[in-house]
């Protein structure tokens, strides 16, 4: 379903057997290659596109795929590859949006070994970890955490603790991120570009995967994490020098409805004043569940406003995928 990679890091930069202190080749079939489609009429088709590439880690003996959500919302179809180049079908069985991680069930047998997982305060991070994405040891990297922090994503998304590596791995999305003993420690997100001092550090962004285990049994059992939804608005949003700015509006979304509109920016939640994102979205998700109203003051054109969004649940708004 795949072609063979025709790339390959530097012999310098990548992992040796004899250099590890785990099972390298394991490791490196772990990691599967995902091919997802998704529906021209999807909620996300717009922002994330219809065809999606990606990693996804095997996390346990039934060939259950650990993944960045973002890859298979909606998905409509889905290929799992192994670097023997074995493909099965897969199911998109959930994506949680609180800490961005989904789950793959393979629809097939892909008889491949599991990664196993450890939580970051056990985690061996001060030496080399290792992100490894799908198409064998060309495509693994050493590579260094440069920063362990809070991370706050324009898209109404939150985690208490990223994890931020350097260099860069091009194909991040889903990558396994390993400590020294080649445990699974993260999942790749994003390529970030951060300055340090005179210096710009390139790098990419990993969502802790021990986020996964409080919720696994709920997303196994029922598709989801058993908690109520958070409200969501619609937006999309930096800090500027001027606040926190609307620099983009979900179409037909909650803000827009509202009044909301780009260039706006955000001084207050309910009477509160915000400081940063992060501080922003705490204040919108504390005002309840999805379905809460949240006041916002807005200053527009040198003038304040006030604006009250009805919030809704995301999840409803997404298509939900059909197992074939």
């Amino acid at each position: 379903m795949s072609d063979q990679p025709q790339w390959a890091f530097p012999g310098e930069l990548q992992p040796k057997s004899d250099e590890v202190a785990f099972d390298l080749r394991a490791a490196l079939d772990a990691v599967v290659a995902l091919r997802v489609e998704v529906p021209e009429d999807a909620f996300t088709a717009s922002i994330l596109g219809t065809e999606r590439t990606g990693n996804g880690v095997v996390i346990n003996d039934e060939g259950l795929v650990l993944t960045i959500g973002y890859l298979i919302t909606e998905a409509d179809s889905i290929w799992l590859t192994s670097h023997s180049g074995n493909a099965v079908p897969g199911h998109a069985l959930a994506y949680d949006q609180t800490t961005g991680l989904g789950l793959v069930v393979p629809l097939g047998k892909l008889d491949l070994p599991p990664l196993p997982r450890a939580k970051l305060r056990s985690a061996s991070l001060d030496h080399d970890v290792f992100v490894i994405g799908h198409g064998g040891r060309g495509h693994a990297l050493r590579a260094r955490v440069f920063a362990r922090r809070e991370f706050a994503g324009y898209w109404e998304y939150l985690l208490d603790e990223a994890l931020f590596t350097t260099p860069p791995h091009p194909e991040w999305s889903g990558a396994a991120l390993l400590d020294g003993r080649g445990r699974l420690i993260g999942i790749g997100s994003l390529f970030v570009q951060e300055s340090d001092g005179d210096d710009t550090v390139k790098g990419n962004m990993f969502v802790p995967s021990e986020l996964i285990d409080p919720i696994l049994d709920d997303m196994l059992r029922i598709g989801r994490a058993d908690r109520p939804a958070r409200p969501w608005l619609g937006i999309y949003t930096a800090e500027t020098k001027d606040g926190i700015t609307i620099q983009g509006l979900a179409t037909g979304g909650p803000a827009e409805r509202a009044g909301v509109q780009l260039g706006d920016t955000v001084r207050a939640v309910a009477g509160e004043p915000v400081e940063g994102l992060a501080d922003f979205y705490r204040s919108v998700w504390q005002r309840g569940t999805a379905g809460v109203d949240v006041p916002l003051a807005i200053a527009r054109d040198g003038k304040s406003t006030q604006v009250t969004v009805r919030s809704v649940d995301r999840g409803a708004l997404l298509k939900k995928p059909q197992l074939q």
